[in-house]
């Protein structure tokens, strides 16, 4: 009890001495990461402490008397200055703040307030050039695809599979200060650029009729596993709620159902579904980086029990009752198709695909710029008149959300001209480069320290436990109902948990030739992933 005691009260010390202070001040002489002026100041800015204690705020020039009264709002508290002077703002914390400015208040808001984002950062990295920040995360994606080609490494990547890699690499990267991805650009360019332009060419290669023609069972299989996602989520919230509510957050900003929404979009579709629902949830960086450890842990987890069962996938079919002469015919059918399109990809081939996947990119960042304001207007109407609806439907307004839309909508549209035909020269391959750079830039934005440091991991981790077993669950109830073949349970599955980059690894753990049912289901995962996991957002919102 002393013990504790003792702690608390340094806790409180520590906090007492480190709180920010917001002083009058003449800034005659800034430090290097200092603002210059409110009235200029926009946009989002970096501090290292290790380079400069605090920022200076100079005289805010759009007030026009130095006896007028202003408000500033730094990290919620509301602040009343009278002064000709500068502000310094001393003693901050790594995080992320928000500094709002304004001549009146309304409550605790200011109105009409103009405002910039600060993130203070311990210690400056080794590395902050962008060019050599993607020469390192390229240089770690090349050495993990061409170290997963050696026989040497067969055994290691067999229990490491390479997406885990390619996450945690550039984690340990940030987590050791080489690099800090938290104030870097290249998630952006990667979320904003890439990812929409990966899904086109991703959805390319959706054949509607080819997916018919893979049986009944094999469709079940496919939303059997995404009915697990959306109803796994929820009714493993309510069940932790139900004996931890207070770990749930409710409606604030580190609410557990917000990153958890980026779960449920890396299971249904895969990495470019889950930084969609980082966006749409409105889902902060220290909990999106936990999340995304989490999701990575349980998914490999199982993804190594679905390599397994393939190994003994006639001892499971037996158990299943299942009838696998639908898989033989599938092999043959996928074999034919594709010896019938490959072909070794010219320049020109390379030019139309790139081409054609950011001129997409363009319509739908053009489409995405005008739905968002005319459907969040809308939604902020009914939700000034009253209608409880409009809170759960609030994901609709963004302008990320329909960006992913159009760009799948452009890639599905596209699957039925003779565009697909590129799938013989490259195209998923180009698109999957794209979503590995992608995971690059979002793992080098994970700091392990933090993630071992959060005392909310043990729930994070029971919630996602208890969500993949209903997944589970429903998969194999469903699989024993309708005697489907494990080779359907195994991709169906795992064309929602794992997705493009490692679906087909599992179904060429059945056959090498079946790799490309892998990918065919897991891009189908891709083109409901963000709508389906936005339902399960909304539900496990509902139960928080």
């Amino acid at each position: 009890m002393l013990r504790v005691i003792i702690l608390s009260l340094f806790c409180i010390a520590t906090l007492i001495s480190s709180a920010t202070t917001i002083t009058e001040s003449i800034p005659t002489d800034y430090a290097n990461d200092a603002l210059t002026n409110l009235h200029t100041a926009k946009g989002k800015f970096s501090l290292y402490l290790d380079k400069s204690e605090g920022i200076i705020l100079d005289w805010p020039n759009e007030l026009s008397q130095p006896t007028d009264s202003f408000f500033v709002k730094f990290d919620s508290k509301l602040y009343e200055f009278i002064t000709d002077k500068g502000l310094t703002f001393k003693n901050l914390n790594a995080g992320d703040y928000k500094i709002s400015w304004g001549k009146a208040t309304d409550g605790n808001d200011i109105v009409k307030a103009k405002s910039f984002r600060l993130k203070v950062f311990n210690k400056t990295p080794f590395f902050k050039h962008e060019a050599i920040v993607l020469a390192l995360l390229l240089g770690l994606l090349a050495l993990v695809f061409y170290t997963n080609s050696l026989p040497s490494c067969a055994k290691f990547y067999k229990f490491v599979p390479a997406l885990l890699l390619c996450y945690f690499l550039p984690a340990i990267l940030n987590s050791a200060g080489i690099i800090n991805g938290q104030d870097s650009q290249l998630y952006y360019v990667s979320s904003r650029f890439l990812l929409p332009a990966s899904l086109v060419l991703l959805c390319l290669s959706i054949d509607l009729k080819g997916i018919l023609n893979l049986g009944p069972k094999a469709l079940i299989m496919f939303f059997a596993a995404t009915l697990g996602v959306v109803v796994g989520g929820p009714l493993a919230l309510w069940i932790v709620g139900s004996f931890a509510p207070d770990a749930l957050g409710g409606d604030s900003a580190n609410a557990l159902w917000r990153g958890l929404s980026t779960v449920a979009g890396s299971w249904i579709g895969g990495g470019a579904n889950q930084t969609a629902l980082k966006e749409i949830a409105d889902c902060p960086e220290g909990l999106f980086s936990n999340m995304i450890l989490v999701d990575v842990a349980l998914a490999n987890v199982w993804m190594a029990f679905l390599l397994f069962g393939a190994g003994m996938d006639k001892k499971i079919n037996k158990f299943l009752k299942a009838d696998n002469s639908a898989v033989d015919a599938l092999q043959t059918r996928v074999e034919n198709y594709q010896a019938s399109i490959s072909r070794t990809p010219s320049l020109k081939d390379l030019m139309i695909i790139f081409g054609v996947a950011f001129l997409a990119v363009g319509v739908a960042h053009w489409g995405a710029n005008f739905l968002s304001p005319w459907i969040g207007g809308g939604i902020s109407d009914m939700k000034a008149s009253g209608f409880g609806i409009a809170q759960y439907i609030s994901s609709f307004g963004s302008g990320f959300f329909w960006l992913i839309v159009i760009s799948t909508a452009i890639g599905v549209t596209l699957s039925f001209t003779k565009m697909r035909s590129y799938e013989g020269a490259g195209a998923s391959k180009v698109g999957s480069l794209f979503i590995y750079i992608l995971v690059a830039t979002i793992g080098m934005k994970i700091n392990i320290n933090d993630f071992l440091e959060n005392s909310q991991i043990l729930t994070m981790l029971l919630v996602g436990a208890i969500w993949m077993l209903v997944h589970i669950t429903i998969l194999l109830l469903t699989a024993k109902i309708i005697r489907a073949p494990f080779f359907f349970v195994a991709v169906g599955s795992q064309a929602n948990i794992g997705g493009a980059a490692s679906a087909p690894v599992v179904a060429s753990a059945f056959s090498p030739a079946l790799a490309p049912v892998g990918v065919l289901l897991a891009v189908m995962g891709y083109a409901v992933g963000t709508l389906a996991a936005v339902v399960c957002m909304e539900l496990m919102h509902a139960v928080s």
